[in-house]
């Protein structure tokens, strides 16, 4: 047997591994990516779309340095909690067998596609917490806020329950992130969204989408994508990755539907963006139980989150002042936390003893097989990440706040992603060609039938002379915030 060849390999789940890994990085590029970019408005749409591409980009480079080991390595001294930072990127680590150390767990695949699948776990947490704070955080905190809360928050939660610490010793259920990666995600953005502070009261009140096709696009992806999310976590092809398929499916299915009913009932209509609301709350419920409840289960859990996550966002966020002070752009907090703590603590309802044992796990199932036990352990364990994310979250944006600005200025805000980026969504009649912060010009009514232009401030570029070689092309001539004309 060769090297390139060893013995405990099983290629069948290394490349479904693989494969699950890949649809799990889809769902954040271009998946999230072009959802949050149909779903802000035309604006907004750049810079939402590249916080997903930077945070994607930066987690990969941080969870190979040293936060893997974090959240998935040796326990570091007497802390139940978290993993002893380091590398993992030489060829004897990543060619030898996947094993988490902690809790004893190994796999018939190499380390390296363990460090990636679970990469890209972590990448999707932090891009699920950008959507509290679309259209108004400042670029360049966001830069650093993305390696902090990784390091700092979500290896924590990681070990706690995935790597051997102490709330998976305790028997608490997250089969594929409920509790690590979306009941973390919204509480983090919540809380973040308060520290930043809100979007502009113009676009707070009309912050239309501008385009929902994109958004569909989007949100695709992202249902399809949760076969690999949910699917992977038995880390085999085995029978229980094909339950965990099929009753994510379903779940999510039974949660746009109840949605969809409940808008219509409320609102006389049938909203598109509702619908993705009650998809994702689904696709959220369902992974912390996905491989170990029945197929009956999941429709049961579909049409809790439905419920659940819109009456959070539909009426209990029109009547509690904390829903009006804090600005969370998404609503994530109702799609993601109190979906996500729904789906874990009815875990501990429906889980049963042969879907536990499938998994690999000791639990005598849940309430239904007559272990009230699991329903409290689920709800500590909710409880913890909730407080985790809380405490975390404070301490890093607040330190992060007397260093730089959280929140952009208004006469940023008023202009977006030309004023973030120097460039724009989509080039409509020329729309994308001019840039107002470097001093291009507009057309100007031709009254004259002059065909003239007509120059804001500063130098337009010059037709025939706007070659790029050897710089930008553009002359730093910043407009003035008065002489903007605002659709």
């Amino acid at each position: 047997m060769s090297l390139a060849d060893p013995s405990w390999l099983v290629k069948g789940d290394n490349a479904w591994q693989l494969t699950a890994a890949s649809l799990v990085g889809m769902q954040s590029i271009p998946g999230l990516a072009v959802l949050y970019a149909g779903l802000v408005k035309k604006k907004w749409a750049i810079n939402s779309a590249f916080m997903v591409f930077y945070a994607f980009a930066c987690v990969l480079i941080v969870w190979v340095i040293w936060a893997y080991k974090m959240a998935f390595g040796i326990q570091w001294g007497a802390a139940p909690f978290i993993g002893t930072p380091g590398p993992i990127l030489t060829m004897d680590q990543l060619l030898a067998q996947a094993i988490l150390p902690t809790s004893g767990v190994t796999a018939a695949f190499p380390m390296a596609t363990m460090v990636y699948f679970q990469f890209v776990f972590a990448a999707i947490t932090v891009i699920i917490v950008a959507a509290a704070f679309l259209g108004r955080m400042n670029f360049v905190a966001w830069m650093i806020f993305v390696p902090l809360w990784i390091t700092c928050s979500y290896t924590v939660g990681a070990f706690s329950l995935w790597g051997g610490g102490f709330l998976a010793q305790m028997g608490v259920i997250d089969y594929s992130g409920g509790y690590v990666i979306h009941v973390s995600s919204g509480t983090a953005g919540f809380v973040g969204a308060w520290w930043i502070g809100p979007r502009l009261a113009r676009d707070r009140k009309d912050f239309q989408p501008n385009n929902i096709l994109m958004v569909l696009v989007g949100a695709g992806i992202v249902w399809i994508g949760w076969n690999g999310f949910n699917g992977g976590d038995p880390y085999a092809a085995s029978t229980d990755a094909g339950v965990a398929v099929l009753n994510t499916n379903i779940c999510t299915a039974m949660s746009l539907l109840t949605w969809t009913v409940l808008d219509i009932i409320r609102y006389k209509k049938p909203s598109v963006v509702g619908a993705v609301n009650g998809m994702i709350s689904g696709l959220v419920a369902i992974t912390p139980a996905a491989g170990v409840i029945d197929g009956w289960a999941a429709i049961v859990m579909g049409l809790l989150s439905g419920s659940f996550a819109w009456f959070s966002m539909n009426i209990t966020a029109k009547h509690l002042r904390i829903f009006t002070i804090v600005d969370d752009c998404l609503g994530i907090f109702h799609t993601h936390a109190v979906a996500g703590v729904v789906g874990g603590i009815f875990t501990g309802v429906f889980a049963t003893p042969d879907g536990c044992a499938a998994y690999g796990l000791t639990n005598p199932g849940g309430a239904i097989a007559g272990n009230w036990k699991q329903v409290w352990l689920q709800i500590v364990g909710a409880i913890f990440i909730m407080a985790l994310n809380i405490f975390m979250t404070s301490v890093i944006l607040g330190l992060l706040g007397l260093v730089i600005p959280l929140r952009m200025s208004d006469r940023v805000l008023e202009l977006g992603d030309d004023a973030v980026h120097g460039e724009e969504a989509y080039a409509i009649f020329h729309d994308g060609q001019r840039s107002l912060i470097y001093g291009d010009t507009l057309p100007q009514r031709d009254d004259n039938e002059t065909g003239q232009m007509d120059v804001i401030e500063g130098t337009a570029v010059i037709s025939g002379d706007n070659s790029n070689e050897g710089g930008s092309g553009r002359k730093d001539s910043p407009v003035s915030g008065d002489e903007l004309k605002q659709d």
